[in-house]
């Protein structure tokens, strides 16, 4: 990763921060994998706007005569999630096919199958959650419609997140498992330490090569035609 400055998230000049990560599709992808991560990312996308959505819908939940308590849940909820998603599961996903790591996969595996069931009780929309769910709109049909219509827009967005992701995770495990990955080979990373900052498979190849050539002795140096052997 050296030289590749970081250049994610974007940030306007007059903002005194700077990128955290280096994320380069076509740079650190392989080709073969590349519409899949970029799918992976685009999901995140849709449940960072799906939190926004349900931001707004509790704020009408709220105005109408909810409790406040969802608006504030999920102001946290976008305000959290956002970042947190993209750190602890696209990320994980994004270095586990740049560098073929089975650590970043088993973490990938594990964190986005909490997400998932987060996302599906989300949907669900329990009262109190900070979620704009099934049952919290359709229950308040009784109260404001207008309210209600409003608050299904995001339990429709949960639902289809929670489905983008059970398909996601299926692909990845598909990919992982047919491509000979196991729990043995993250645990000898972990062991190692070499999940921390993974080589890219390009870096990993360059090493290959250059530490498997076999070194051949000096080639002699043969008289020329019509010359006399010594």
């Amino acid at each position: 990763m050296s030289g590749k400055e970081n250049n994610f998230p974007p940030l306007p000049k007059f903002i005194p921060l700077k990128p955290c990560f280096y994320q380069n599709f076509s740079d650190e992808i392989p080709i073969e994998h590349q519409v899949l991560v970029k799918r992976i990312y685009r999901l995140w996308l849709f449940y960072c706007a799906t939190l926004g959505i349900n931001l707004i819908a509790c704020l009408a939940w709220w105005i109408a005569g909810g409790s406040g308590a969802n608006f504030g849940l999920a102001l946290l909820w976008l305000l959290l999630f956002s970042p947190c998603s993209y750190v602890c599961w696209f990320r994980p996903a994004y270095k586990a096919f740049r560098s073929d790591s089975s650590f970043n996969f088993m973490a990938f595996f594990f964190i986005f199958g909490a997400q998932f069931i987060l996302t599906v009780i989300q949907a669900v929309g329990f009262s109190g959650w900070g979620a704009c769910g099934w049952l919290a709109a359709i229950g308040f049909f009784q109260t404001s419609v207008g309210a209600a219509v409003v608050m299904l827009l995001p339990a429709i967005m949960f639902s289809m997140s929670a489905a983008m992701m059970a398909i996601m995770i299926m692909k990845v495990h598909s990919i992982y498992r047919g491509a000979g990955g196991s729990f043995q080979k993250a645990q000898t990373e972990w062991s190692t330490g070499t999940w921390r900052n993974p080589p890219s498979r390009e870096a990993q190849f360059n090493n290959f090569s250059g530490n498997s050539l076999p070194e051949y002795p000096t080639v002699p140096s043969y008289p020329a035609s019509g010359g006399q052997w010594p």
